[in-house]
């Protein structure tokens, strides 16, 4: 196994890691919209069954993580490595996933982009030799996102029609140099390379849309693999960013189109538009680390096993502010990183 570095920012995977096993969980609203019978796990219940929506956030995550790994049929012992984050303080719902899944752990934070960051290092991590199998997670609950960043939604504040809906899901994905005999079938997935995104700030300070401070990033992330990887937007047969939403996707467009980048709907799309249905209630879509990671591990890899798709290109969004820096009214970082998904 080896990696090339392709530009800057952009690493080529040959041969590429293997998708292994994917576990996608998620709660009662992502259970109720167009996307419900692609998950693994739908609670109807979003505390889970525990005393808190931080103990239901790490039960989310735990599940998807399991789910993983039985999905890829090896045990938790054959995994070298473990990357992961999410939203709360500290990354603790990840941490104390690791404590009970006891495996090597490194944890991460990108915000909403740490599915990709995730993923984009454990391929690293077994394209260079230094594990056969790693996993990758990351999760998000609305009740304890919200409580967090905003107003905790007991509250019943008033929300605009900027603002997104913190999902409620986790996914997690096995990499692997081998594929055990149960798991191989004639398509394949391969992660076959990673962009890593820059941060990008155009001075948005409103934390109720977060798609504006995002797409910034998004795009400049997508012109960088372009360039460095030497592919045509239209190698793709999807690209699917993370969660910009209703308000963000057209940004993002608009974005591309002024560097002279056309890209039609049904190429490009946004897993916050796509993991709730376009309704009043449902705001201006989804977001959080579990909007992409949930969406990806369920549906869209359902759609190449279907055969629908053969080449995706995953690109998770991030807002890197914190409680702290919107109340001493800082401008909201963007960043972005991709991975992209082929059969083989």
């Amino acid at each position: 196994m080896s990696v090339l570095q392709a530009g800057r920012q952009t690493w080529l995977f040959a041969p590429a890691p293997l998708l292994l096993g994917c576990g996608a969980v998620v709660g009662k609203r992502e259970g109720e919209g167009p996307l419900a019978a692609d998950f693994d796990v739908i609670h109807k219940d979003n505390y889970l069954g525990q005393k808190s929506f931080e103990a239901a956030e790490q039960k989310l995550l735990e599940e998807a993580c399991n789910l993983a790994v039985r999905h890829a049929a090896i045990g938790r012992d054959e995994l070298a490595l473990h990357f992961s984050g999410d939203l709360l303080n500290q990354i603790t719902s990840s941490s104390f996933t690791a404590r009970s899944l006891g495996v090597p752990y490194l944890g991460l934070f990108g915000a909403c982009s740490t599915f990709a960051e995730g993923q984009a290092l454990a391929a690293l991590s077994v394209a260079a030799g230094a594990a056969q199998y790693a996993l990758a997670s990351t999760v998000s609950h609305t009740n304890a996102a919200e409580k967090q960043f905003r107003y905790p939604n007991e509250y019943g504040a008033q929300k605009n029609e900027t603002t997104q809906i913190t999902v409620t899901g986790a996914g997690a994905v096995v990499l692997g140099s081998v594929a055990k005999p149960s798991t191989s079938t004639p398509a394949q997935v391969q992660v076959t390379s990673a962009t890593i995104g820059r941060v990008v700030d155009l001075d948005v300070k409103d934390p109720f849309n977060m798609g504006a401070a995002m797409a910034p990033a998004a795009c400049d992330c997508l012109l960088a693999h372009f360039r460095e990887r030497g592919v045509r937007p239209d190698y793709y047969d999807l690209i699917v960013t993370g969660d910009l939403g209703w308000v963000g996707s057209p940004l993002l467009q608009e974005l591309l189109e002024r560097q002279g980048v056309f890209m039609p709907s049904n190429r490009l799309t946004d897993c916050g538009k796509l993991i709730f249905s376009p309704e009043p209630k449902n705001l201006a879509g989804g977001s959080g680390c579990g909007c992409i990671a949930s969406t990806a591990c369920g549906h869209i890899r359902r759609r190449i096993a279907r055969g629908e798709l053969r080449r995706v290109l995953l690109v998770a969004t991030g807002a890197l502010l914190s409680p702290l820096s919107v109340q001493q009214k800082e401008s909201i970082p963007g960043i972005a990183h991709a991975v992209s998904w082929e059969v083989v």
